[in-house]
């Protein structure tokens, strides 16, 4: 109503809000996943964080194993499994692009996950991955915790 009244003039064409943030690789799912690190430790707490994240946002379409059968399978196309060859193969990065821009059907979760708890939510997928898929590695770490 405000831009009505003619008292909030729009932004002009082409300009960016000073406290917005910028993602360099929307374009570019390979580069993101190629330059994009992971900053967020592997800690048991911050599993235990990641784990209710992926609960609260990623579970109802994933599931909770991320073997894409959550519960909205019936109504929505099945979306693809976090335990194929390719998911597993793709690095932090790329799933942090995934998230952050969205892909097929999956719309982008930027404005409902921060980039902090994005990265949180890709720890725990990669303990998903590694319950599967356990290595010797994995083990040995399991009997330090």
């Amino acid at each position: 109503k405000a831009q009505e009244e003619g008292s909030m003039r729009s932004p002009v064409e082409g300009t960016i809000p000073r406290d917005a943030e910028l993602y360099a690789y929307a374009q570019a799912p390979e580069e993101a996943g190629r330059a994009l690190r992971n900053p967020v430790k592997r800690t048991k707490e911050n599993l235990y964080w990641g784990q209710r994240l992926f609960q609260m946002n990623c579970a109802v379409c994933h599931g909770p194993m991320g073997e894409g059968d959550g519960s909205i399978v019936p109504k929505f196309p099945r979306p693809p499994s976090l335990q194929s060859d390719k998911v597993r193969g793709w690095s932090d990065g790329r799933i942090f692009h995934v998230i952050t821009m969205g892909q097929n059907l999956m719309p982008s979760y930027s404005s409902q996950v921060d980039e902090e708890e994005r990265w949180a939510i890709i720890n725990y997928i990669r303990v998903l991955q590694r319950a599967k898929n356990p290595t010797a590695e994995d083990l040995r770490q399991l009997e330090n915790w």
